[in-house]
Parts: structure tokens; sequence; C-alpha cells
């Protein structure tokens, strides 16, 4: 029997005759040397290409520091893998030591700024005369709630030092950081300290402090100084004054000289301060939210204050452990905001900014001390008593001046009317003179002089 396509003319399915005939009816594996060679030629154009950028790529990058990225580290002469996008910073190196101007220790020097061009440029002389090394501190300005030119003054303050022409002279890395607060409270001396307003403005403030420090703070910094803008006088060398105790935290002594009728000098700053037992059973009864402030009779804290055990001749390297610090001049190691210790905005054991400042450092064991013989000075702002006085002495020194010039007009006036009495005084003395010489002579038995009256 034939198969069924074979009767029809076809073979596996093909027609025969004038066809095709596929003999046997297989199929064979066609010879895979041509693709090989193909294959070959493509790898080796590809290895040619690759050479040819690897060369490009080492002539290109071969001067810089990212070579070893490029070179995959088969060329670069350390063995770590650098990225451009990625910086290490061991924070072990950026403790703080007690002679950090040796060893290039960074510090961030911090100013708030609030409606202070008047007082800018008394700031920058101070910065002109510091003596640890400019290179080495980064400033940070916070311009706030400002009506007046703070900004502007203060960046043609900085354009003025950064391109002075003594080496010594620029600083760091400079940041200015715009931010208000909302802050209500009049800069004047009665607005300021008013006792009404402590709380809501320390708070305030302490936000400011807060949003300054996070936005300049950098990981290689190891100290943080923390500056007021209206300082009269300190030494040139106080961070390295400060900065040998080798503390955690650290405050000078702040006084500010008066008028001599005011008794020539004053303490000034009154947050620096340790802890009393009368203080603590007050902070008891207050309630949750409540802010305790020094040198105010609604608060008999009865606390010993760093600026009232001042000794003028004192050693000015004497210490004094504080809980509470003041805010004109702090010295404080990087480490301690690490840690997590910041300018409370809120009542921390009834204490906000820097008084809470101090407070919390002490609660993480740091240690917080103050020189009460070290002394800087704070520009003198007269309150509106010392305005109100000076302006009654002034009146009576004008009434005074007033009756002087009247009693001179006075007898101006008399000498015209009368002439000159002095020398027909003269002549009276004279002649009472010779009449009592001849009547001594009369006495005596002698004969008067010739021409004797």
């Amino acid at each position: 029997m034939m198969p069924r396509h074979q009767g029809n003319g076809y073979s596996n399915g093909y027609p025969r005759g004038k066809t095709f005939d596929i003999s046997p009816h297989r199929f064979q594996p066609r010879s895979s040397v041509h693709g090989n060679r193909k294959h070959r030629k493509l790898i080796v154009r590809l290895g040619i290409v690759a050479l040819l950028l690897f060369a490009f790529s080492f002539w290109v990058f071969s001067s810089h520091p990212i070579l070893s990225v490029v070179s995959l580290g088969l060329v670069s002469s350390t063995t770590d893998l650098e990225f451009e996008t990625v910086r290490y910073y061991d924070l072990s190196n950026v403790q703080g030591t007690a002679r950090g101007w040796e060893r290039e220790e960074r510090i961030l020097l911090c100013v708030p700024l609030r409606d202070a061009e008047s007082h800018l440029p008394m700031f920058f002389s101070h910065l002109r005369n510091l003596t640890y090394p400019h290179h080495s501190i980064d400033l940070a300005f916070l311009v706030s709630d400002s009506k007046d030119r703070t900004l502007e003054v203060l960046t043609d303050n900085l354009e003025r030092i950064q391109a002075d022409p003594d080496p010594e002279q620029p600083y760091g890395e400079v940041s200015i950081i715009e931010k208000d607060f909302g802050q209500k409270v009049n800069q004047d001396v009665e607005s300021r300290h008013g006792f009404a307003a402590q709380a809501s403005r320390r708070k305030l403030m302490a936000q400011a402090r807060n949003w300054l420090l996070s936005a300049a703070l950098r990981p290689y910094h190891s100290w943080v100084y923390w500056r007021d803008v209206d300082v009269e006088t300190a030494p040139f060398t106080i961070l390295e004054d400060l900065m040998r105790h080798n503390k955690d935290v650290i405050v000078p002594n702040v006084w500010r000289p008066l008028p001599d009728w005011l008794g020539g000098e004053q303490p000034y700053d009154l947050n620096s301060w340790q802890e009393s037992e009368t203080a603590l059973a007050l902070a008891d009864t207050l309630d949750e939210d409540a802010v305790i402030v020094e040198g105010y009779a609604e608060y008999a804290t009865w606390r010993p204050h760093l600026a009232y055990l001042r000794d003028p001749y004192g050693d000015p390297d004497m210490e004094m452990e504080i809980d509470g610090v003041g805010g004109v001049s702090i010295l404080a190691k990087a480490k301690v905001f690490r840690a997590g210790v910041h300018f409370p905005a809120f009542s921390f054991q009834k204490h906000a900014e820097t008084e809470g400042f101090g407070k919390m450092a002490k609660q993480m064991q740091c240690s917080v001390v103050g020189l009460p013989n070290y002394v800087i000075w704070h520009l003198y702002e007269p309150s509106v008593d010392d305005i109100r006085h000076m302006e009654e002495m002034e009146q009576e020194r004008v009434a005074r001046e007033k009756e002087e010039q009247e009693k001179k007009l006075k007898e101006q006036k008399m000498k015209e009317e009368f002439g000159d009495a002095s020398g027909q005084w003269e002549m009276d003395k004279q002649k009472i003179r010779e009449k009592q010489e001849q009547q001594q002579q009369a006495g005596n038995g002698e004969k008067p002089a010739v021409g004797a009256a």
C-alpha cells in the first residue's frame, strides 16, 4: 500500500515532478563557522571601543581627586573608593580641646540680629581684633523681625572684611539667614527688659537661636560661640581665654558702664546663677508653662549670681559652677548640641532660652561654669528713668548757667553806672595808711615828714 501523499505525486507533503525533492526527508544543522567569526569580530570591536574610552577618561581625569572612581581603583594610590557627593567625617576629631587654636579647631560664631543697624560697626571692629585664627572661624547671622537696615549694613561690613587685603582678616564660611518669628516687643530698654514681656520674648528668642544653630552647624565644627552684637568692650583673646578652661559650656561675667551720677558701673547679665532651694520651692508653686526670670521682684529666688561675685582684683581664671547661663557671650563645645542640648522654646524646669539651656546641659551631665572675675562690658542703654533723670539734670544745668549769666550782666551794668570803684578804694587805703604813720610818729615825738598831710 502506498502512502497517501505519494499517490497524489507528493513526497512528505512536497509535490514531485517539477518541484524540489528533499531526500532524505529530515533537516540537517547548518554549519556555525561563519556565525562564530562575526561574533568574535563584534567582541574585538567592543574591546577596542572600551579601551579608547578608558584611555580618554584617564587623560581627562588624571589630575582630578576623584580619579579613583573612573579607574575603579586600578590606578589609584589608595584602596578606598571615594565619591564626589559623599563626605566622610570622624566626629571623634571634633570634640574640642583646651588649645584648639593650635589644632586648627573650627569655631561657629553665631550672632542673632534684630534692628541692629547702629551696633554693627562696633561689632565688626571687634571681629577684626579677635586673635583666634580667622580662617578657623565660620560666621552665622540670623536677621529676624528687623525694621531698620540691619541686612544691608551687615552685608556691606561682611563684604569689606572678606575682601580685606590683609590675609589674616577674612573669615571662613559666612552664612546669613533670614527668618521672622513674629517678635512684637520693641527694642527699647523698657520694652525688652519689662517683666510682662519676658516669658514670651525668651521663648521666641530660643526659637531664633535653634533655627540659626541647626542651619549653620557643620560636622567639622568643634566649638560654638554665641555673641550679642551690642557688647562694647571685650578682650581680643576671649576665645582662647575661655577655651583654655576646656569646659563644655563657659561664660564670662557681663557688666555695663554707667554715668558717674549713676555709680559708674553695674552688673548687667543676671541670667548666670547657681540654683537655690528658694528658687526650687518657688518653681513647684508655678504653672507648668511658667518661666522664672532673674532680676525681678516678682520672682525672689535668692540665687547666687555670677555678676555679683566679681572681685575687680581677683583671679580672672577662677571658675564658678552655675546652673543658669546668660546669653551675651557663650562658648560651648559643639558636641553639647549634637548630644541634644538646645535652647528650649518652652518651659523646661520653669526656664527658657539660655537659662533653660544651662539647666538642660547640667541635666545631660555637661560641665557648665562661669568666670566671675573675667569681665566683658555691655553697651550702656539708658532706661526711661535714666533718661528722665538726665533731662532733669540738663534742665538744672541750663538754669544754673542762665543764673550765672544774669549775675554777670548785673555786675557789668553796675560798673557801667557807678564806674570802677577799685581805684578810689586804693587811694583811700593809701591815705589811711599815711595818717596812721603820722600818728605813730607824733606819739614817738618825731616830726612829720615834709609834705605830709
